[in-house]
């Protein structure tokens, strides 16, 4: 056997990157990590941890109004968007503190610094230029929200990175794209008391939800005071003389903001990562190619996480690794499941789903059975919100199996987490149907909807 300095060397220190070191080193083997910037990745540092923190304070001012219909008398309130950023800084640097600490109790060593390929078996440590070798190599380094340098005036805006450092809270936005990180922000912003504008140049938010979900929650941030833009674009953006921005649209003539904010998607971070010198393959987006057992062309590089272009979800990274410690290290051969994954839109409401949506599912199945309420929460009828959720099972009206699972509303996201092992159990309409409902809550709905909305046979509602 080739003398390798380290048995396995870790390139990334995110989610899938340090569980991927941390489980290694603990069954002995000699490992390392390098990191350029901050222990966590995208998800911990600059992405769903503090995201969901701004989502918490964004929702407080509907808290306070709701307050005054259950017999509480609120006073004058106030926000501080600096105290909000010394909070979350503070929470975020002591989970950065956690992952390092997990990894120096399970023996890895910590490399800061910048790391590149330097061949199939060595990797360049750019701090100092030495060359260390490798058994394995796992790369692990995510990925990066597009810049969209084809847009004129695109140095003006911010992205998502940014958002969480602005050291002022803007007046006014607008945010371009449809997807999770676009929506969310515009929820987020609003919810601050910013005046905000969202810009999508296709028919409706959130493509690949379930229309009815895209639709309600269009509906909802429409109701609060969110502008929407459909079918448009922004051709370009300009500096002001009062040191604002004119943002230029196709359809919809010019807007003035504070803020621009870029959310058109993320990139898989490979530039200058040295993947040519090892013979890496990636596609046309830049993503590293790999097999369902997370390895790329080249024998002992592994890749996983964003920077696959597989699933973009932190869960999925860290499922990632674990079947990669599986087969590599325990003689398992595990391969990662992707199947049946649930997700959350933290949007105000939120929206949480699981499996097929009705569209995807009418495409795959002969007929299927659609279950759909649409009622207002217990919690507003006092409050006086006018507020909707919506939830929808689609079942193969073949076998009766639960084949997606969606709902919109409040809590949705934690709903998911438990459709998801319903779902994942195979479980059929007849097992929700004999499962006893907890009264009175939401999600109850979910076991009480025994007769069907409608079918869609071939593609047509009957």
């Amino acid at each position: 056997m080739a003398d390798f300095d380290y048995d396995l060397f870790v390139i990334g220190g995110g989610s899938g990157g340090v569980r991927s070191a941390r489980l290694a080193a603990s069954l002995g083997k000699r490992v390392a990590i390098a990191e350029e910037y901050r222990f966590g990745g995208t998800c911990v540092i600059r992405g769903c941890v503090p995201k969901k923190l701004f989502v918490y304070a964004s929702q407080y001012h509907e808290h306070f109004e709701d307050a005054v219909g259950y017999g509480w008398s609120v006073g004058e309130t106030s926000f501080d968007w600096k105290k909000l950023i010394a909070a979350k800084d503070k929470e975020i640097a002591r989970l950065e503190g956690l992952y390092r600490k997990g990894l120096e109790s399970a023996g890895a060593e910590i490399l800061e610094t910048r790391a590149e390929l330097a061949g199939p078996n060595s990797v360049r440590l750019v701090k100092n230029g030495r060359v260390v070798t490798a058994e394995r190599i796992v790369i692990a380094v995510g990925g990066a929200p597009n810049p969209h340098a084809s847009l004129p005036g695109h140095e003006l805006c911010i992205s998502s990175n940014e958002a969480f450092h602005l050291e002022e809270l803007p007046r006014s936005i607008v945010i371009a794209g449809g997807g999770y990180i676009a929506v969310e922000f515009a929820n987020i912003f609003h919810g601050l008391g910013v005046d905000t504008t969202l810009i999508y140049r296709g028919k409706e938010i959130l493509s690949r939800f379930d229309q009815d979900m895209r639709r309600g929650l269009h509906e909802a941030m429409e109701a609060k005071g969110i502008r929407i833009l459909c079918h448009d674009v922004i051709e370009k953006v300009e500096k002001t003389p009062a040191d604002g921005l004119r943002v230029t649209t196709k359809n919809n003539g010019t807007l003035s903001a504070d803020q621009v904010m870029l959310a058109l998607g993320r990139d898989p971070n490979t530039s200058g990562l040295g993947l040519e010198a090892a013979g890496v393959v990636t596609n046309e987006r830049g993503a590293i190619v790999v097999d369902a057992y997370s390895r790329t062309n080249v024998p002992g590089i592994f890749a996983f996480g964003d920077v696959t272009d597989r699933v973009q979800l932190t869960p999925v990274a860290i499922h990632e690794a674990m079947c990669f410690i599986e087969t590599e290290y325990k003689n398992n051969p595990t391969r990662p499941d992707h199947d049946l994954i649930a997700t959350a839109v933290f949007s105000q409401p939120e929206i949480g789903t699981v499996g097929l949506s009705e569209e995807e599912a009418a495409r795959r199945y002969p007929e299927i059975e659609v279950y759909r309420a649409q009622f207002r929460p217990m919690k507003a009828t006092l409050s006086g919100r006018n507020e909707k959720m919506i939830m929808k099972l689609i079942v193969n009206a073949a076998d009766r199996r639960v084949i997606g699972a969606h709902v919109l509303g409040h809590d949705a996201g934690e709903m998911a987490q438990l459709l998801g092992i319903t779902l994942k159990a195979g479980c059929t309409k007849d097992d929700f149907d004999r499962t006893m409902a907890v009264h009175p809550t939401a999600a109850e709905e979910l076991v009480t909807m025994y007769t069907p909305s409608y079918r869609v046979r071939n593609g047509e509602r009957v």
